[in-house]
């Protein structure tokens, strides 16, 4: 574990609780190491990358956005040729070189809290969280992606595998842009204000739901608002077009074009969040697909992005490779019959034999 804060910790809580692992840690604040021991987050603490990656099966580099590049590189540099390298960030392109290594698999879990640090984790974090992992058609290993996969699930996460370009694209409109508009949002109100002394009158729920995460902890957040600053000016660029077109309606007092853009809001919200982001089916009986790969580099990873970017959840994933490691039989869990029927129309598209157990 490379990082011990919320997110480290709590990975470090779940793997110890959940699947019995040894878990070693570095932080570059002893004080945090320490924290961790204690609670029982780290097993053992490492007092560098390399010793903390030495003998791993699996890395988890759980560093600040803006030091994650940097941590990462260190760490498949010095991690054995067998270990699986993953990362929690919140942009994925960042780490597009990285990529180049069959070991690496970048990650991101929806999962946190407004609390930070190591003395607020918790092994349950991330039960029913999506956790995106965005694996490299070319390169993964499809029996690290197996194993990482694996473990997510033990956490309690669902694993949904997705293009790095369209990670960073949603999460500058899901995640990134909300962060800007509380910003502004508190600091338009803070200017009605005549003077430092006044105080705004009660407000409503809108206003404290719509700036609840205002001002989040800066140390996180500029790194974020800096890797991503693509995706999120073109989402920035986007908003202002769409403000600017409701400024015509009220400029005009255009009512039918208001209510109808209001019930638009309305059904995309229940859309949204009815189905999920990861486009879940949980609730759906399970059904099992085989499918016959060749034993090379991006084969799980082209199945997965493929489903992934259908909206199609695979509960879960087991690769059995043959005797000689040709080739391979992955089995596939796919919830409700619609969305394995999807699932076995794409993998046959991608001309890979598919069979339905």
């Amino acid at each position: 574990m490379l990082g011990v804060g919320l997110i480290g910790g709590s990975i470090g809580l779940a793997a110890r609780s959940r699947t019995g692992a040894e878990v070693c840690g570095y932080d570059p604040d002893a004080g945090v190491r320490a924290r961790a021991l204690a609670l029982g987050a780290l097993d053992v603490e490492a007092a560098d990358v390399p010793s903390a990656v030495s003998g791993a099966d699996v890395v988890f580099a759980a560093a600040p956005v803006g030091a994650l590049a940097q941590t990462v590189t260190l760490a498949l540099a010095h991690a054995p040729a067998s270990c699986v390298v993953s990362d929690v960030g919140s942009t994925k392109r960042l780490l597009a070189q990285a990529a180049d290594d069959q070991r690496f698999i970048g990650g991101h879990p929806l999962a946190g809290a407004e609390t930070a640090g190591v003395e607020h984790a918790r092994a349950e974090l991330f039960d029913g969280a999506t956790w995106y992992l965005t694996p490299a058609k070319g390169s993964t290993s499809g029996l690290l992606y197996e194993r990482l996969y694996s473990l997510l699930r033990d956490f309690g996460a669902r694993p949904v595998a997705i293009d790095a370009t369209t990670h960073d694209r949603l999460m500058a409109n899901v995640s990134h842009l909300p962060h800007v508009l509380a910003n502004l949002l508190v600091a338009q109100a803070d200017g009605t204000l005549e003077g430092p002394e006044e105080r705004i009158p009660a407000v409503g729920p809108s206003f404290r739901d719509a700036t609840r995460v205002a001002g989040a902890n800066s140390a996180i957040w500029t790194d974020i608002y800096t890797s991503n600053r693509d995706a999120l000016s073109s989402a920035i660029d986007e908003l202002s077009a769409r403000l600017q077109e409701l400024r015509g309606w009220l400029a005009t007092g255009d009512a039918e074009a208001l209510s109808e853009w209001n019930e638009r809001a309305r059904a995309a919200r229940e859309r949204l969040l009815g189905v999920g982001l990861a486009g879940g089916s949980d609730g759906e009986a399970p059904h099992e697909l085989r499918v016959s790969v060749p034993n090379r580099p991006g084969v799980i990873a082209e199945i997965a992005l493929a489903l992934g970017d259908a909206g199609v959840n695979i509960l879960d994933l087991v690769l059995s490779p043959s005797q000689d490691n040709s080739q391979g039989t992955v089995a596939l869990w796919i919830a409700g019959d619609t969305h394995t029927s999807r699932a076995s129309e794409l993998i046959a598209g991608l001309g890979f034999p598919v069979l339905r157990a």
